[in-house]
Formats: C-alpha cells, sequence, structure tokens
C-alpha cells in the first residue's frame, strides 16, 4: 500500500483517479446549473418550483453536504500529486515539462505541455466561484442559515458582461485542462491500448466540449435574463 503513495506509477494512479472523480462531479454540477437554461425555456426562471431550485434543494441534501469534503480531499490531493510529478520532471529533465502517464503513448499538444499553468488558472477560477456561490448556498445552510436565492446568484454574478467574459476565460482553461486530462487518466489507470487511445482522445474533445457549451449558455442565459 506505502509503494502507491511512494512510487512514481502510485502518483500517477492517485492523480488519475481523483481527476476521474472530479470529472463525474463536473457532469453534476452542469447538469444542474443547466436546469436555469431549462427554467427560462419553460418560463419557470426564478420559481421556487423551478428546476434549477430543485436542483439546488438536491444539493443541500445530507448526502451531498458529506461529499463536499470528500470532493474537497480528492481536489486537494490532485492539485498536491500534480504539483510533485511537475516539480520531479522539472528535476530529472532539466526544464519545465508536464508529467508522464504510465503509457507509451505520447503527445505533443499544447494541453499537454501546460496542465500545470492550466491547473493554477482553474483553480484561481474556482476560488472565484466559491464566494460567489458556494459560500452563499451550502456554507450558509451548514452554518444554520438560510441560503440565497439561487436564481438571484446567477443573475448578480453573471449579470455584469466582464464578470461572464471572465467565467469563460476559465471554462476555456477548463476545457484545455480536460483535453487532456480525460484520456491520459483513463491510460494512466489502464483502460486504455492502441485501438482505443484514439477513441479516448476524440471522446475528451467531445466531453470537454460539452462541459465547455454548457457552463457557458448557463453564464449567458443568467445575462440575458438579468437584462
Amino acid at each position: 500500500m506505502a509503494n502507491i503513495f511512494t512510487s512514481s506509477i502510485g502518483k500517477k494512479l492517485i492523480m488519475s483517479i481523483s481527476g476521474l472523480f472530479l470529472i463525474i462531479f463536473l457532469l453534476l454540477h452542469l447538469t444542474i446549473n443547466f436546469f436555469s437554461v431549462i427554467d427560462s425555456c419553460t418560463g419557470n426562471f426564478g420559481s421556487p418550483d423551478g428546476l434549477f431550485a430543485l436542483g439546488c434543494e438536491f444539493m443541500a441534501t445530507p448526502v451531498v453536504t458529506i461529499m463536499v469534503p470528500v470532493l474537497a480531499f480528492g481536489f486537494i490531493i490532485h492539485i498536491i500529486y500534480a504539483c510533485y510529478l511537475t516539480y520531479n520532471n522539472i528535476q530529472t529533465r532539466g526544464g519545465y515539462s508536464r508529467y508522464e502517464v504510465a503509457s507509451k503513448a505520447r503527445t505533443e499538444s499544447w494541453a499537454s505541455k501546460n496542465m500545470l499553468v492550466l491547473g493554477i488558472i482553474v483553480l484561481g477560477f474556482i476560488a472565484l466561484h466559491l464566494t460567489h456561490f458556494w459560500d452563499e448556498m451550502q456554507l450558509r445552510e451548514f452554518m444554520g442559515q438560510e441560503a440565497e436565492d439561487p436564481y438571484l446568484l446567477l443573475t448578480t454574478t453573471f449579470g455584469r458582461w466582464w464578470m461572464v467574459v471572465l467565467y469563460i476565460v476559465w471554462f476555456g482553461a477548463l476545457w484545455f485542462h480536460l483535453t487532456h486530462g480525460f484520456w491520459s487518466a483513463f491510460q494512466t489507470i489502464g483502460w486504455s491500448n492502441r485501438l482505443w487511445e484514439k477513441r479516448l482522445k476524440v471522446i475528451g474533445y467531445i466531453f470537454a466540449t460539452i462541459i465547455f457549451l454548457g457552463f457557458t449558455t448557463v453564464a449567458v442565459n443568467a445575462f440575458i435574463e438579468a437584462m
């Protein structure tokens, strides 16, 4: 067991598993946020019976609340191992390089060479995002206070065009990060071969694009609702 935490392959495995866990959370998060777009199409935006409101209530359930620290722990582990693997490559190769995946497959994409930089950008915007939404909703409920109206938070945050632009920059960085991280995670845990490598790369691009377009649509829709 100790080798998992100390060996190079073990560190990459932990990095991949924690990354896949965060990918699942992204899908859940996007699904609930996209409910606000559906509410706009059905005329229920701002209604307590809207899908987005119901989705936010689901996120406040005890099961999800318990998962928050687990998610935070997984995210911290992902960051720590990303920094460590990048630093290790700098030391062993004599220069900046991305962390390697446990496979013979190689990639020279821009995203693969700048995973740490993209990760830092994503991390910075996550901190910004937490101050806009999480601390006004889940944190308040955890402290026994009344949460802010989720629709109001959307329109207040995205009611400013420059905030929408900043978030789109974040979504763009996330897109680049996911296009490499998605397939390399499966590659590291051994769910890839010569046949599936190209397929996983294509699936990764499709997944990253869905995430980018989905969150961008949510932000732009909230901006329109705030007008």
